[in-house]
């Protein structure tokens, strides 16, 4: 898909929302020049191309995923092409980290994506909103950077929402006697490290793009905005850090209280084993078959022996509960 946005001063307006059958890929079209900002998704061969006939390389999905730094952030025909890797959805609606690259010229800014980071459905909505405004390519670049980053923290407040859940439910004492609980909580928590390590990625790559970009615009009037944003990038790192550190205690907990019922569980099927030791040692005894076995000829032999087994498995219970084993 391709969209297209031209500045209307206050806000971006959408020109272009190109979407060409799978069945036509090749298709051809031609953009408007006073596109600012072209945002390509999942890009066919015609749509490339046209956006090709503004003089730069629209790079593929291989490309993007280079990890060189030199593959990533590099200028080349009057363009600054910068990839960092965000969180996202794929096509089937599953949480993927990918590669988004921004492609800056003088006169626009151009977006390739294989996935769908929720920063670019909303951004285009209140572009004109944020201190960098979007009268240029530069700050349009500037405020999609922000709005990532606002994305970005709130990942992270969901997160730490859910680590509190999780740890409400693990130190309260109501899961301990809950195997499926603890299974629940304990796959909650994986998953937020998982969303972690994506936010902790995007922060990295977000914080050599922004310096690249500072780098190559010194001068223009923009420094300031760049130095807010890579604050806020720092402040988010060190948040995903601490709470990173709050998930591997999580983890710790939930495996420490499953450990707990599974020993709990142990113990008490070996006191039940226990329980039946001393009544089974008399009954092997009486099961011998001893022509002199005491009370054999008796007719209060048998319920002798049944009360022996029955006083020798109360008195292990009652010895169990003096020393504090059950």
């Amino acid at each position: 898909m391709l969209f297209a946005y031209r500045s209307t001063g206050a806000g971006l307006s959408r020109v272009i929302t190109e979407n060409p059958s799978l069945a036509e890929p090749t298709l051809a079209f031609d953009l408007p020049a006073d596109a600012v900002w072209v945002d390509l998704y999942r890009p066919l061969s015609g749509q490339v191309a046209a956006v090709g006939g503004f003089g730069i390389h629209v790079p593929t999905l291989s490309e993007m995923e280079e990890i060189e730094i030199s593959s990533r952030l590099y200028h080349e025909d009057g363009a600054d092409y910068l990839t960092v890797v965000l969180p996202g959805r794929d096509p089937d609606g599953h949480v993927i980290a990918g590669p988004v690259t921004f492609v800056l010229q003088p006169s626009r800014l151009i977006t390739v994506r294989h996935h769908l980071p929720r920063a670019f459905e909303t951004y285009p909505l209140r572009a004109g909103q944020g201190p960098a405004g979007c009268a240029t390519p530069d700050r349009i670049f500037l405020g999609l950077m922000a709005e990532i980053v606002g994305s970005l923290a709130d990942s992270l407040e969901e997160a730490g929402r859910v680590l509190d859940e999780a740890g409400r439910r693990v130190f309260s004492g109501h899961a301990a006697n809950r195997p499926d609980l603890l299974q629940k909580t304990l796959e909650e928590v994986g998953l937020q490290g998982e969303r972690l390590s994506r936010v902790r990625t995007a922060t990295t790559t977000l914080d050599r793009a922004l310096n690249h970009f500072a780098a190559a615009r010194d001068g223009q009037g923009l420094k300031a905005l760049v130095k807010a944003e890579l604050r806020d990038l720092a402040a988010l790192a060190v948040h995903a850090d601490f709470l990173a550190a709050r998930v591997g205690l999580a983890v710790d907990a939930t495996l420490g209280m499953i450990h707990l019922a599974q020993n709990a569980t142990v113990r008490i099927v070996s006191v039940v084993a226990v329980l039946f030791l001393p009544p089974t040692l008399v009954a092997s005894a009486y099961g011998m078959n001893f022509a002199t076995m005491p009370g054999l000829d008796r007719g209060w032999g048998y319920p002798a022996v049944l009360g022996l087994m029955l006083a020798s498995a109360l008195g292990t219970y009652l010895f169990f509960k003096w020393k504090h084993w059950l």
